[in-house]
């Protein structure tokens, strides 16, 4: 029976309570090649990387032609020599990695050394390895930022200064979208002033007391920008701050949190990254590298980001 046949048989044994639907649906699994991939994300109780995680499973459970298990491992820092020892751990135990990470040359070096014993890496979400990891997945960066300036610049009370903050300088997505928005501003807003981009290592602490002090040393402060994580204590300090709802503020990724203070109108707008789209092109890529080996050029996959605002959520 063919694998497509034998798939719609189990799903119409399944739906009509057949009693052997069971062991119909474990005959089918048994007979498909099985796969293994391994990935590393950043901070493990965070909302965002949850959410990561589970549509990684789920979208490897709906491969219906081949199996493909999915074992997650979780960065305690953003160390560079943290992450690069997960994905050498994984050599030998999996068919390909996908991680999250910054872009240092102790990384590269660990994907390199997959590499070379067939391991492909993909990077998800910023980039890493550029010509040794096999593929980028998430959105594009630049245009992230040249959008987030845009939204800002068009709605912020007046002219004056912006701060971005950056989860660290060897992010190779923040330093694209910071990019983005700066050379937005040259030629489109000049009369913004965007500031010296602050580190927050993609924390709410870092974040909430690096904000609440540039608001107390410039009252002409019109907008804030989160590229990367850290959103959580912008929000804070801006609703701490009298006057703060005045301020214009991006952040990104939808949670919990960031969805509250856009549905109380405290943010101007969330870019969140469609995770499932995302994960559902990876598993497919993923599986092909696999079975027909790597490409001589690695590319990149752009899945455009969704922009919610007060009024879209």
């Amino acid at each position: 029976m063919r694998s497509e046949t034998a798939r719609k048989v189990s799903e119409a044994a399944e739906r009509i309570g057949y009693h052997a639907a069971n062991a119909i649906r474990q005959r089918i699994l048994s007979d498909r090649p099985e796969y293994h991939l391994g990935v590393v994300l950043q901070k493990e109780r965070h909302a965002f990387y949850q959410s990561f995680a589970a549509e990684l499973r789920e979208a490897a459970a709906r491969l219906h032609e081949r199996r493909l298990r999915v074992t997650i491992s979780f960065a305690q820092t953003s160390e560079p020599t943290e992450v690069a020892a997960l994905l050498l751990q994984m050599s030998g135990k999996v068919n390909a990695v996908a991680a999250t990470g910054i872009d240092h040359h102790e990384v590269t070096n660990a994907v390199s050394s997959l590499r070379a014993r067939g391991i492909p890496t993909f990077s998800l979400l910023s980039d890493f390895a550029q010509g040794e990891r096999e593929g980028y997945f998430g959105t594009n960066n630049m245009k992230v930022g040249r959008t987030a300036a845009w939204l800002l610049t068009k709605t912020a009370a007046r002219p004056g200064k912006i701060v971005l903050f950056i989860g660290g300088y060897r992010y190779h997505g923040h330093n694209l979208r910071e990019a983005g928005f700066r050379a937005y501003c040259r030629e489109f807003a000049p009369e913004f002033e965007v500031m010296d981009a602050i580190v927050n290592l993609e924390t709410r602490q870092l974040t909430r007391e690096a904000l609440v002090g540039v608001l107390a040393r410039h009252p002409d402060l019109v907008a804030v920008c989160c590229l990367g994580g850290g959103m959580e204590g912008a929000i804070a300090a801006l609703q701490d701050t009298p006057g703060g709802e005045k301020i214009a503020c991006i952040v990104n990724e939808l949670t919990p949190e960031s969805r509250q203070a856009l549905m109380e109108r405290r943010l101007t707008g969330i870019f969140q990254t469609p995770l499932k789209e995302l994960c559902a092109e990876l598993m497919a890529t993923v599986v092909h590298t696999i079975e027909a080996g790597m490409a001589e050029n690695p590319g990149q996959r752009f899945i455009a980001p969704v922009l919610w605002t007060p009024e879209s959520i």
